[in-house]
């Protein structure tokens, strides 16, 4: 078996747009997809897109994909690396991909100055947190993710305008 990650090109926006619709439904929000393969291809692959992806491949199987960008700590000063998504397609979980996926972005984070790799994980998602926590990640408990999005960002973002 020989997995194999690599950067994601335009040509595997498709690809990718079809791991997120998966790992949507996984999520049990498939009907929060509402970018297209064409949306995914423009976007992620902008030349000024703050965001990449990797593709992971088992025996040139296409498996999974990731995606990721920098953010910055100012508790730190330094540069850290959020990562978006991280998905292996159920079929080949449990034969490493997914550990060689996150020890690569590891990889990617440390030698690029990073002083943190974060990401979020569903709190019903339990084998995604014992996956995590057997390889030393912990949770961040003390904080609570805020979102805004749709009509309340465009409402608060015009008012007093």
């Amino acid at each position: 078996m020989t997995i194999v990650i690599r950067e994601a090109q335009p040509s595997d926006a498709a690809l990718i747009h079809a791991f997120i619709v998966e790992l949507a439904i996984y999520e049990k929000a498939e009907h929060e997809v509402v970018a297209s393969a064409a949306d995914i291809e423009r976007s992620l692959f902008a030349a000024d897109s703050p965001a990449r992806a990797l593709i992971c491949t088992r025996d040139g199987q296409p498996v999974g994909y990731a995606v990721y960008f920098l953010s910055y700590s100012t508790w730190l000063g330094r540069k850290g690396m959020y990562l978006e998504d991280l998905y292996i397609s159920p079929t080949y979980r449990g034969g490493g991909a997914g550990k060689r996926m996150l020890r690569h972005l590891a990889r990617l984070a440390h030698d690029s100055g990073c002083g943190r790799l974060e990401w979020s994980v569903l709190d019903w998602n339990t084998p995604a947190i014992q996956f995590y926590q057997s390889l030393g990640a912990s949770p961040q408990s003390e904080w609570v993710r805020y979102r805004m999005a749709d009509e309340t960002l465009k409402n608060f973002a015009s008012e007093g305008l």
